[in-house]
């Protein structure tokens, strides 16, 4: 079993953390709310001050942080995570960030010879407690060997994307992707409301027919046709319309950078902000039916 530091005990983290600890691994965590940290004590690991003691003693480090810019202050820099963590220890991150970040924090661990990867998740806070991840992985066959059997103990999913920064491609191709058929079903249970169509009907009709989709068969933004589905719980967050957002302004600032046109992408990241700044950031995304609606 390795000894394995993880840093950013969040609502993602943590529960990943408590399922290595759970497969048997030694975890070291490091994160700014010491309630996070006193949480994983708890749950059989150790609380460490600061990543770069983590590093300094682990045979793996994973990272969950919110955005680049910790990613970019916790990995670089004289008391980073590269500099000071040993010749063969392998680096995860398994945050949701810019693609540019993440291929020049791997360009930086590759100089000092360190095998690195960028993984980012899907499946949301539920997923992550009960290990079901799905995980975007980019970076070399080497390193993603190494990881895989890690990586199960949180995930059920394992896809390797191919190279460095190819896992944050896949996810905010994805997450787009699923904003732009969110708002594409939202908008056809609302015409169907004022068209007198019963939310039950449409849905036994469109799950299938040509309009199945994930968004509809598994995540229904209407209450009653998917009871797992959060609009039957006024749309307590499994994943925020917040860090949909994020994810949507991730998708086109990689765009604008590609040369890509992603005109539907654009208008679900503008319709995501105007419903984020209505108040609903920390709803669910599928609550933007209730946007829609006007």
């Amino acid at each position: 079993m390795a000894r394995i530091g993880f840093i950013g005990l969040g609502n993602m983290g943590l529960p990943m953390a408590q399922n290595l600890i759970k497969a048997g691994h030694q975890i070291e965590g490091v994160d700014v709310n010491a309630g996070s940290v006193a949480k994983l004590v708890a749950a059989g690991g150790t609380g460490v001050e600061t990543p770069k003691n983590a590093a300094g003693r682990a045979d793996v480090v994973i990272t969950m942080l919110p955005s680049g810019k910790e990613v970019r202050e916790v990995y670089l820099g004289s008391s980073g995570i590269i500099e000071n963590t040993n010749s063969g220890t392998l680096l995860i991150d398994c945050s949701t960030i810019d693609v540019e970040t993440a291929r020049a924090v791997a360009g930086a661990a590759e100089k000092k010879g360190l095998l690195m990867l960028d993984a980012p998740v899907s499946g949301g806070v539920g997923g992550a407690v009960a290990g079901t991840l799905t995980f975007m992985v980019g970076g070399s066959a080497q390193a993603f060997a190494r990881a895989e059997s890690i990586l199960q103990k949180m995930g059920k999913t394992i896809v390797h994307a191919g190279g460095a920064g190819n896992g944050q491609a896949a996810k905010i191709c994805n997450n787009m992707m699923l904003a732009v058929s969110m708002i594409g079903v939202s908008e056809g249970f609302v015409l169907a409301e004022k068209l007198g169509l019963d939310h039950q009907k449409l849905f036994d009709i469109a799950s299938k027919s040509s309009g199945q989709c994930w968004a509809l068969t598994s995540y229904c933004p209407v209450p009653g046709p998917v009871p797992a589905s959060p609009a039957n719980r006024d749309y307590q967050a499994g994943f925020t319309a917040a860090m949909m957002l994020k994810d949507l302004k991730l998708s086109q600032a990689a765009a604008k950078v590609a040369g890509a046109k992603t005109a539907l992408g654009a208008d679900a990241e503008r319709i995501y902000s105007a419903y984020v700044e209505s108040g609903e950031a920390a709803k669910d995304f599928s609550g933007i039916i209730r946007f829609v609606r006007g």
